[in-house]
């Protein structure tokens, strides 16, 4: 009368009695998930490189470091290059920090990142995005187009 169902389940082992499990409502809100920081920063990552017009993500001295890396056999690219997660229990902030292709809109390229971050980590963690906040630090000239190479050669 007015009071809510339980399920009881007892488990049987011929001899032993192991115990009762008595579940109530959802399976789902039995215990904590917690999600890593970088597993979010991996995500990001991955939504932002899947972007037209986003060259590179990370600053120079990552972008140096990590192509140095890149060539070590077995080693994996790292996904998180140029993304940093603040993860609460509910909420995450992004940083994201990318090089752009020479001739696209950066305002553009800057809205649809912000996008598709904010999609694939919402749809993925459950978390709500409620900043990413993107660093423009380069622009990547198409070869050949480059100033330095009318400079005369150091000797």
């Amino acid at each position: 009368m007015g009071t809510e169902e339980s399920s009881t389940t007892t488990i049987d082992v011929p001899g032993k009695q192991l115990g009762t499990r008595r579940g109530t409502g959802d399976p789902a809100t039995r215990g904590r998930t917690t999600i890593a920081d970088g597993v979010v920063a991996k995500i990001a990552g991955m939504a932002a490189r899947d972007v037209v017009g986003v060259h590179a993500m990370g600053s120079g001295l990552a972008r140096t470091f990590g192509a140095v890396r890149d060539r070590v056999p077995g080693a994996a690219r790292s996904a998180t290059r140029g993304v940093k997660a603040e993860v609460g229990e509910v909420q995450t902030a992004l940083d994201l920090e990318i090089v752009v292709e020479y001739g696209v809109s950066i305002a553009e390229v800057s809205r649809t990142v912000r996008e598709n971050v904010i999609s694939a980590v919402e749809r993925m963690t459950g978390l709500e995005v409620v900043e990413v906040n993107i660093n423009v630090s380069d622009v990547n000239l198409p070869d050949g187009d480059e100033e330095d190479d009318e400079r005369p050669p150091l000797q």
